[in-house]
């Protein structure tokens, strides 16, 4: 595991978890609530397609007793961030949770402005066309555009991906300074098990994708049979995101993707940049 601003993180990578035992590093510094960040991160061990867990799922998950699970999960009901299911004995995440995400959704203006790019990129590709931001080791979809195609990526907001084997993340990692770089990817490479040195490679032939094309890729190192485009994008008030097209291979060749996706996807990005809304 690794240390992530102040907290303890799991290599789990579809949910970034942090295990906020007793003793961790952030014992001392008076800035930090411990039951608050307990009772988020008891919010965040719930993964896609998992609507319920119980108490015992979150005590494992968070690192904390379940007495302590207990009366958090408690708390969270009666502010309606979950919800109790008396006949399984188990919690889900309730309506206060996507408040707070439509909240935020709805202050990032980059996404109104893009999503007519997104559109005519994602119908002329035939893929999927998104955006994404970090969130501790993953990157997240803030906004997704699918083409109507038939087959095709089905991941819509929220989805999270792997830093290192898809584009997306290694356009996030080609556009960061080369500190803040370095630093993300030691996160990275200590809260891998196995397979380092090839997920190094990949992350290493991402920036020199970037620096010779002014793009990254991944060619069914995420998903099998999935190629991807990406480039990093600075929003105005500095966040840093990437943009993503995706979809099945047999759509997205590498010479299609090297040769006629990427540059315009690069494109796509350089006239928002160049534009006065941001």
């Amino acid at each position: 595991m690794a240390k992530y601003e102040n907290v303890t993180v799991c290599g789990d990578s579809s949910t970034d978890v942090c295990r906020l035992d007793d003793g961790g590093p952030w014992k001392g510094d008076r800035q930090f609530v411990i039951a608050l960040a307990r009772g988020l991160e008891l919010i965040r061990s719930f993964h896609p397609n998992e609507r319920y867990l119980g108490v015992t799922e979150l005590s494992h998950r968070i690192g904390i007793p379940k007495p302590s699970v207990a009366r958090l999960a408690g708390t969270l009901v009666k502010l309606g961030y979950l919800e109790f299911s008396a006949a399984r004995g188990k919690y889900s995440l309730g309506l206060g949770v996507l408040s707070l995400g439509y909240a935020m959704l709805s202050n990032v203006g980059i996404r109104r402005v893009a999503r007519p790019l997104l559109k005519e990129l994602a119908t002329y590709s035939q893929a999927a066309v998104s955006i994404g931001e970090r969130d501790r080791l993953s990157m997240v979809y803030i906004e997704t555009v699918r083409s109507e195609a038939p087959i095709g990526l089905r991941r819509g907001i929220g989805a999270r991906l792997p830093i290192a084997t898809t584009s997306m993340g290694r356009a996030y990692l080609a556009g960061l300074p080369e500190e803040e770089r370095s630093e993300l990817i030691d996160q990275m490479r200590q809260t891998t098990q196995t397979n380092w040195p090839r997920l190094q490679a990949g992350i290493e032939q991402g920036l020199n994708d970037y620096a010779k094309w002014g793009f990254c890729t991944s060619f069914g190192e995420w998903e099998k049979d999935v190629n991807a485009v990406a480039v990093p994008f600075v929003d105005g008030d500095g966040t840093r995101m990437a943009f993503s097209c995706g979809g099945a291979a047999f759509l997205l060749s590498r010479e299609k993707l090297e040769k006629d996706i990427g540059p315009r996807l690069a494109y796509l990005v350089r006239c928002i940049n160049g534009g006065n809304h941001l």
